[in-house]
Parts: structure tokens; C-alpha cells; sequence
């Protein structure tokens, strides 16, 4: 099927299935809450939180590329009802050890593995399906939508998940995460997904590994996608560990304790709610790529501002805090956006995976000197570099045609692929 064969119809099936990943959503939000909060109540440990943090990127990072390819070769239905069946039996055997009282560190960093790499297989599948399931037009609008909702659980999973720690055993918080992704699977049973057009070559290659470098050759194509990706690298570095760390942040440096910690989260979902709706009912810039910096610039300065706030200014922490999260959809929202209108239907798989594992290649390794560099330094030395290199490189980016032209070179360059075998 191709993006000028949707059906009339196609808002009611989409939405349909959307409404069910919502659920499951708002499920691993809310338990993702709680096992956070449990290392940090149980540890205390700084290092302990980065080492959870890259347990859960590793999957991301070496597994992404060929799930990608997977994903592009199976049934990106299949892909995500079995994703979502096996991530839902692994939290069985974890509230069962939890209603037990056996819960230990190493069961949480083994169970947040498991996630991760179902969570690898469901997001390539779930990107990859929705420019045959949404029209060209639209893409922008539900890539805002889909950060809009994020923001929104973000707002209500982490108070709701504090209020939760204190009126239920931790076992039935996590057992909620088994409901949700039930009501994820249950539209996926009935409603068909599209499968890409795969048009082959006689003779041509098709083993795995070709596939995947197939996903790499078309990113390294392109110039503007290289300088783009470099950029996310370096920002995922710097960034990513601080925001592992908030707990450590909300306890150690603010003196605050879990609802804390939840006003701190839902004062990033608020703003991302924010950032989506603008984004939903703007569009952006005719310039995709140009929303996208504006965001970075913007995000830079939300996060360099959590570097420097004192203890005494935990208000102005949750308004940085908000101003980030307003800035993270107008950042990603367009290049989720440009790749769906860009890429061909058959490749997307590849190329959302490819980008994610080389974005979040050096994440792992910054999340592990985190720890340490937390516990010695304290965890604000995250945000203030973090901050200052997503808002300076933001701002070269304006200068840098290769990045600024990216959307016209990839139309360009599409056409001269190769057909997939």
C-alpha cells in the first residue's frame, strides 16, 4: 500500500490503535515512576540510577538497527502484539516477586532489559506503520499529537504514580502495567496495519546484514542527516545522564522527596503538552529542520538554567523545567515528521532505528561516568554543560547549510537508490 491508497476511513483505525498504545503508555509511565523511586529509596545510589538508565539504552543502541531491518521484513502488526504480550509476561513475573517480597536490584535492571528491547521492536514498528496509516499532510500534526500526549502523561503518570507509592504495595502499581498493555494489544487483534510496497531486484542482495547497511548507506548519503546526528550524539551525552539523575537532583540538591519529584516531571509534561498543541495546530516553519533548531536553542536554555538554580529555587527549577519541556516537541516533532514524508515506506523502519542507535550511541557511556561524576561533583554539572552545548550547537546549526537544506537533499537523493530487494 502507499500513502495515496489510505482509505476514507483511515482516522478511525488509526486513532483506534493510537488510543490503545495511550493506554499502555500511561501503564509503563506510571511503573517506570515507581521502580525509579524504589532504586532510590532502596539504594540512594546516584550510580545505581545511571547503571538502571543504561540498562535500559543498550537495547537502543546495538539492538536498533537490526530490529529496524526486521521490522521492515515482518508484519509490523505481529511486531507490536508481540511486543507489547512479552513486555506485559515479564512484569507478571516481576509483581510476583514483588507480592513475594524478593525483589532485588539485579530483577529490576533484568525486567527494565526485557522492556527495552521489546520497546526497540514496538517504536520502529509504530513509526515505521504510520505514514501508510496517515496522510502526508497530517504527518506533522499527529508527530505533535503524539508529543502532546506524552506531555500529558508525564503530567498525570508521576503525581499519580507518588500517590500510589503511598496508599498501594508496590505489586499492584506494577501489575497496572499489565492491564495497559493489554488494552494496547486488544485493537491490534482486529484492526489490519499496511504493509509498504517492497519492490525488488532480480539478483540483488537481501541477507539481514545487507538490509541494515542498506539503512546506514542512506544516512551517510546525506550530509545534513550526518551533521544532524552528530549533533543529537554529543547532546544525548551531555543531556541524558542529568535527567537520569533528577531524583538524585530533587533529593540531594532541593532536599525534596517524591511529590517533589512528581511536580518536577509533570512541569516537563506540561510544557511538552504545550509544546505539542503549538506544534499540532502550527505545523512549523514551511522549513521543517528550522523548528527543529529554534527548539534546541530553546531547550538549551531550560536545561543550562536547571545547572545553575540554587536550593533555595526549586520554583525556578520546575519553571526551567517547563520551558525544556515546551521546546522537546518543536524539536523532535519535525524530524519524525520530515523522515515519514521523505523516506520511502519500506526503508523507515531502518532508518528510524539507524538514527535512534547512532543518536543514542554515547548515551550508555555518559550515563555510566554519571554516576560517579554525580556522586562526586553533584548531578547540576549535567545540566549546565548539557545546556550550554544544546544551545550553542542549536544555534551554529542556523549557519549550517547542510543541515538547513537536509529536507531538499534527502528528496533529491531518493530517487537515485536502488530498488530493496
Amino acid at each position: 500500500m502507499t500513502r495515496n491508497e489510505l482509505p476514507a476511513h483511515w482516522a478511525a483505525r488509526f486513532f483506534t490503535i493510537w488510543t490503545g498504545q495511550a493506554f499502555s503508555l500511561f501503564g509503563s509511565m506510571l511503573v517506570q515512576f515507581a521502580l525509579v523511586w524504589w532504586l532510590t529509596k532502596t539504594t540512594g545510589s546516584a550510580t545505581v540510577l545511571a547503571l538502571a538508565t543504561m540498562v535500559a539504552l543498550l537495547p537502543q543502541v546495538f539492538l536498533g538497527p537490526f530490529a529496524g531491518a526486521l521490522v521492515d521484513r515482518w508484519s509490523r502488526r505481529m511486531v507490536m502484539i508481540v511486543a507489547d504480550s512479552v513486555i506485559a509476561l515479564t512484569m507478571v513475573v516481576l509483581v510476583a516477586l514483588a507480592a513475594a517480597g524478593a525483589m532485588q536490584v539485579g530483577h529490576v535492571f533484568a525486567v527494565m532489559f526485557v522492556r527495552a528491547v521489546g520497546g526497540v521492536f514496538h517504536w520502529a514498528a509504530m513509526q515505521a506503520s504510520t505514514s501508510l496509516m496517515v496522510p502526508e499532510q497530517h504527518l506533522a500534526r499527529v508527530a505533535g499529537l503524539n508529543q502532546t500526549l506524552n506531555g500529558a502523561l508525564q503530567i498525570v503518570a508521576p503525581p499519580v504514580g507518588a500517590i500510589l507509592w503511598g496508599i498501594l504495595p508496590l505489586y499492584s502499581i506494577l501489575a497496572i502495567d499489565v492491564a495497559t498493555a493489554l488494552l494496547a494489544v486488544l485493537p491490534l487483534l482486529f484492526i489490519p496495519i499496511p504493509q509498504p510496497t517492497v519492490h525488488r531486484r532480480a539478483g540483488a542482495p537481501s541477507s539481514l546484514i545487507q538490509e541494515v547497511g542498506e539503512g546506514l548507506r542512506y544516512i551517510w548519503q546525506r550530509p545534513g542527516v550526518r551533521s544532524l546526528l552528530l549533533m543529537a550524539t554529543v547532546i544525548n551525552f551531555t543531556i541524558n545522564p542529568g535527567f537520569a539523575l533528577m531524583p538524585i537532583l530533587v533529593t540531594r540538591h532541593f532536599g525534596k522527596g517524591a511529590l517533589e519529584l512528581g511536580w518536577m516531571e509533570s512541569a516537563w509534561g506540561i510544557g511538552v503538552v504545550t509544546g505539542g498543541l503549538i506544534l499540532s495546530g502550527w505545523g512549523g516553519f514551511r522549513r521543517r529542520i528550522l523548528t527543529t533548531l529554534m527548539g534546541l536553542v530553546g531547550m538549551g536554555i531550560g536545561v543550562l538554567v536547571l545547572g545553575v538554580v540554587p536550593p533555595a529555587g526549586f520554583f525556578i527549577a520546575l519553571v526551567a523545567m517547563f520551558l525544556a519541556g515546551v521546546m522537546n516537541p518543536i524539536t523532535n516533532g519535525p524530524v519524525f515528521a520530515i523522515i515519514q514524508a521523505r523516506v520511502r515506506p519500506e526503508l523507515q523502519g531502518r532508518i528510524f532505528t539507524a538514527i535512534s542507535s547512532i543518536a543514542g550511541a554515547m548515551m550508555p557511556l555518559g550515563t555510566l561516568i554519571a554516576g560517579p561524576v554525580a556522586d562526586r561533583l553533584g548531578v547540576q554539572v549535567w545540566f549546565l554543560v548539557g545546556g550550554a552545548v544544546c544551545m550553542l550547537m542549536g544555534a551554529a546549526s542556523f549557519f549550517i547549510p547542510a543541515i538547513v537544506y537536509m529536507e531538499d537533499q534527502m528528496a533529491t537523493v531518493t530517487s537515485a537508490l536502488p530498488e530493496l530487494t
